[in-house]
């Protein structure tokens, strides 16, 4: 059961008011479905539009924001729940913790290197938690594309590769990330737990 999820996305709302509108469309769907937002703690670009929507629909919105960019004012100054960290790295490990999942929507370097690293995060066995894309005008096309020559080239495991869910419907994601069943993967042990 998802309760709490977590969304990584763009600073910026990018060119086209699709890539807005989606945002909006699925802090509404997580408002109406009583499931949390954690994000970014932002009140810029994507990440603030996703957070106005799920407050304006009654949810709660969780915000995790590095003291730096809190002290550059683009933190949102309205949400349910606000925690001011020291580090990106506290930032990153908090918001997992606080989440049952994971959604990137459009974004930049921040949003592929957050979703990447849970994803990673997943491979490894650290979390089970479902993770996915949410794609909207074929943004993430290129990139899976590239992941899908990775598994081919035998970089990347075809079980690894499966475990981003990508749907271009929000409610679809969400029904979908709701219903995966995670891959057994076997967790790194270290020598020191021999």
């Amino acid at each position: 059961m998802i309760r709490s999820l977590c969304v990584f996305c763009g600073s910026n709302s990018g060119g086209d008011p699709a890539y807005a509108n989606l945002a909006r469309d699925f802090g509404a769907l997580l408002a109406k479905s009583n499931i949390a937002l954690v994000y970014g703690g932002g009140h810029v670009g994507l990440m603030g539009i996703v957070a106005d929507a799920v407050l304006a629909g009654g949810g709660n919105a969780i915000g995790v924001i590095p003291r730096m960019l809190w002290d550059r004012e683009v933190g949102h100054r309205n949400l349910t729940e606000l925690h001011v960290v020291e580090t990106m790295h506290e930032r990153k490990a908090m918001m997992a913790s606080l989440s049952d999942a994971f959604v990137a929507l459009p974004g930049g370097l921040g949003t592929l290197e957050e979703i990447f690293e849970v994803w990673t995060w997943a491979q490894l066995g650290i979390h089970r938690k479902p993770l996915g894309f949410l794609d909207v005008l074929g943004f993430y096309g290129p990139l899976l594309s590239f992941l899908d020559g990775a598994v081919d080239a035998e970089f990347v495991r075809a079980q690894h590769r499966s475990m981003a869910i990508v749907d271009c419907d929000p409610a679809s994601l969400l029904r979908r990330l709701s219903e995966y069943e995670p891959p057994v993967v076997a967790k790194w042990i270290s020598a020191a737990e021999t």
